[in-house]
C-alpha cells in the first residue's frame, strides 16, 4: 500500500495523511490516531526518500567512528549501543550513516557532513575531556547528542551518561567494607571523560575513608582482555600486592581472571574483583548468579535514549539541551569476598 492508496482508503488528502504520520501539530489527535491505526493495520511504511524531499531532511543520523587509536567499531560496547539506537531510528523512519575514519580525519569528516547536508544530526562517541568535537559541531550548527560527557561546561549540549564517579566510589567503598585496603584500579584510557570520572570516584572513596592510594596500583589503557591479564600480573608482582581489583570493563576482567588462574589464585577467596558491566548481549556476566560483582548499566538503553535525544533536537532545534545521567546498579556476584 502506498500513500495514495492509504489516502483513498481513509477518504483524506495525501497531505493530511502525510502530516498525520509525521507529527505535524495542525492535525487533530483524533485524525492522527485514525491514520496511524490504518497505517499499522495495512503495514504501510512511508517512502523514506519521498519523506526526505517533503521535509527537507535526509532521514539519517551520522556516526563518525575514529578507528586508528581507539578501535571503537570492534568493541562489543559499541555494537550494543548501535543496536539500541537502531531500534529508535527504525521506529521513526531514520537510517544510520556510519563513517569510519582515522583519528586525524574526524574533524574534516564532520565539516564535510555539515557542508553536504548528508545527515540530519550526529551522535558523538567516546568523548575526551574537553573534547574539541563539541565546539566544532556547535559552530557548524549540526544537531548532535553525546554518549558521555566532556569535562566541565556540560550544560550547553545534549548528552547521555552514566554516573561513573558515583559508581566507582560505591564499588571502592564496597571493597573497603570487606576489609580490603590494597585496591588496584584497572581503568580505561584516562584521556576519555568516563575513565577520568571513574578514577575520581575511586580516589574519593579512598580519601573519605582515610586511606592512601598507591599510584603503582593504578593502570590506564584501552580496555582489552590482554590489558586486564597483563595488568593483574604486574600488580601481583608488586612488593605489596593488592587484595582486590576495580576494573572498568568486563572484557578486561576476563583477562584478569585468566591471570589469577595462572597464578593459582581463587577469585572471590584469594582476590576480589569488581568490574563495570555494560550488560552486553553477547558477553553475559553469568546467568542466574553473576560471575563478577559489578556496577551495571545497559549501554543498549543508553543507545535508545541518545538516539531519541538527537531526533528531538532535529525536530525542535531551539529547545534547551537535554541531559540524562543514568545510575549504575551494584550487583553482587562470586568475585568478591572478605580480604584474606
Amino acid at each position: 500500500m502506498n500513500l495514495k492508496d492509504l489516502s483513498d482508503y481513509l477518504g483524506l488528502s495525501q497531505t493530511t495523511v502525510s502530516r498525520a504520520l509525521n507529527g505535524y501539530p495542525e492535525v487533530s489527535e483524533k485524525t492522527r490516531k485514525r491514520v496511524q491505526d490504518a497505517a499499522a493495520a495495512h503495514n504501510y511504511r512511508p517512502n523514506t526518500r519521498a519523506k526526505g524531499l517533503a521535509t527537507g531532511r535526509t532521514m539519517s543520523i551520522g556516526h563518525v567512528i575514529p578507528i586508528s587509536a581507539r578501535h571503537e567499531i570492534v568493541n562489543p560496547i559499541f555494537a550494543d549501543f548501535i543496536a539500541g539506537a537502531g531500534e529508535i531510528y527504525s521506529k521513526n523512519g531514520y537510517d544510520m550513516h556510519l563513517t569510519v575514519v582515522p583519528d586525524t580525519d574526524e574533524a574534516r569528516v564532520y565539516r564535510d557532513i555539515a557542508s553536504k547536508g548528508s545527515v540530519d544530526g550526529v551522535i558523538v562517541h567516546g568523548p575526551l575531556q574537553n573534547d574539541p568535537r563539541i565546539k566544532l559541531l556547535q559552530d557548524l550548527g549540526l544537531p548532535f547528542a553525546v554518549h558521555g560527557r566532556s569535562g566541565r561546561g556540560d550544560e550547553d549540549y545534549n548528552w547521555v551518561d552514566v554516573n561513573n564517579a558515583r559508581a566507582f566510589e560505591r564499588a571502592t567503598n564496597f571493597l573497603i567494607d570487606l576489609g580490603h585496603r590494597r585496591i588496584a584500579l584497572l581503568n580505561g584510557n584516562e584521556k576519555m571523560d568516563f575513565a577520568a570520572r571513574r578514577r575520581l570516584g575511586y580516589l574519593t572513596a579512598h580519601g573519605a575513608r582515610g586511606l592512601t592510594h598507591d599510584p603503582a596500583l593504578m593502570f590506564s589503557d584501552e580496555m582489552t582482555e590482554h590489558y586486564g591479564y597483563a595488568s593483574v600480573l604486574r600488580a601481583l608482582d608488586h612488593p605489596s600486592p593488592p587484595t582486590a581489583f576495580l576494573i572498568s570493563s568486563i572484557i578486561s576482567s576476563i583477562g584478569a581472571r585468566r591471570a589469577l588462574e595462572e597464578r593459582g589464585l581463587q577469585l572471590g577467596r584469594d582476590i576480589s574483583i569488581i568490574t563495570h558491566d555494560d550488560e552486553l548481549s553477547y558477553l553475559k556476566n553469568g546467568e542466574d548468579l553473576p560471575i563478577f560483582t559489578a556496577t551495571r548499566s545497559s549501554v543498549r538503553e543508553a543507545g535508545r535514549i541518545c538516539a531519541q535525544m538527537v531526533l528531538d533536537v532535529i525536530a525542535n532545534p531551539t529547545s534547551p539541551p537535554q541531559h540524562r545521567l543514568l545510575e549504575s546498579d551494584l550487583t553482587v556476584g562470586n568475585s568478591t569476598g572478605p580480604a584474606p
